[in-house]
């Protein structure tokens, strides 16, 4: 009896403290006067700069597909886009409507890239881990997104990979491999 007394205690208790909350509510917004709006944060511009702004563009970045082959999907960055901010995108992998559809990524989700640029149309990217790691299969579809994502911000030549500063062989899909690999080179992974 002393059980259920104290459950209904409890119970009651909870009902009663689920109707209170911290933040009042309103029926309609309430309005902001922009004058108490400190910092700069209703301007055109970034605050702290001197007409400091951003502006975005969509990029392609390449993923694996629900049949195993490449495709191109978009992502916002910022302009102008860099190896470096297209690839940081690129290892986020598919949005949520993406994997729903069965799309996947070949990069490891734990992928750091330490730096990635473009010089003389090469893009280099350096990784804390190497893809070797990967099965054979996937290592090729992990290149293939790097140099073909690559080659929309102007790696046209190709890429490098380095680990620590080493520079890594890439696998190729039809055998062999190569210091620097490009796009062309994985063209056959793409879907249609």
């Amino acid at each position: 009896m002393r059980r259920a007394v104290v459950a209904s205690g409890l119970a009651l208790a909870g009902l009663l403290l689920a109707g209170c909350t911290l933040v009042p509510t309103a029926s309609a917004p309430d309005v902001i006067n922009p004058k108490t709006v400190h910092f700069g944060l209703l301007g055109k511009t970034i605050p702290g700069t001197i007409n400091g702004h951003v502006t975005f563009i969509t990029q392609p970045v390449y993923i694996v597909d629900a049949t195993g082959h490449l495709s191109a999907s978009s992502r916002i960055v910022p302009t102008p886009p860099t190896l470096a901010s297209v690839l940081q995108e690129l290892t986020l992998g598919p949005t949520p409507i993406e994997a729903a559809t069965g799309f996947t990524s070949a990069l490891p989700r734990s992928l750091v890239i330490v730096q990635a640029v473009v010089r003389q149309h090469v893009g280099y990217i350096d990784l804390a881990t190497p893809l070797s790691t990967l099965s054979h299969q996937r290592t090729i579809l992990a290149t293939g997104q790097l140099a073909l994502t690559a080659a929309a911000v102007g790696a046209t030549r190709g890429i490098e990979i380095t680990v620590a500063g080493v520079v890594q062989r890439s696998p190729l899909p039809h055998g062999g491999s190569a210091e620097v690999v490009s796009a062309r080179d994985y063209q056959s992974l793409l879907n249609g």
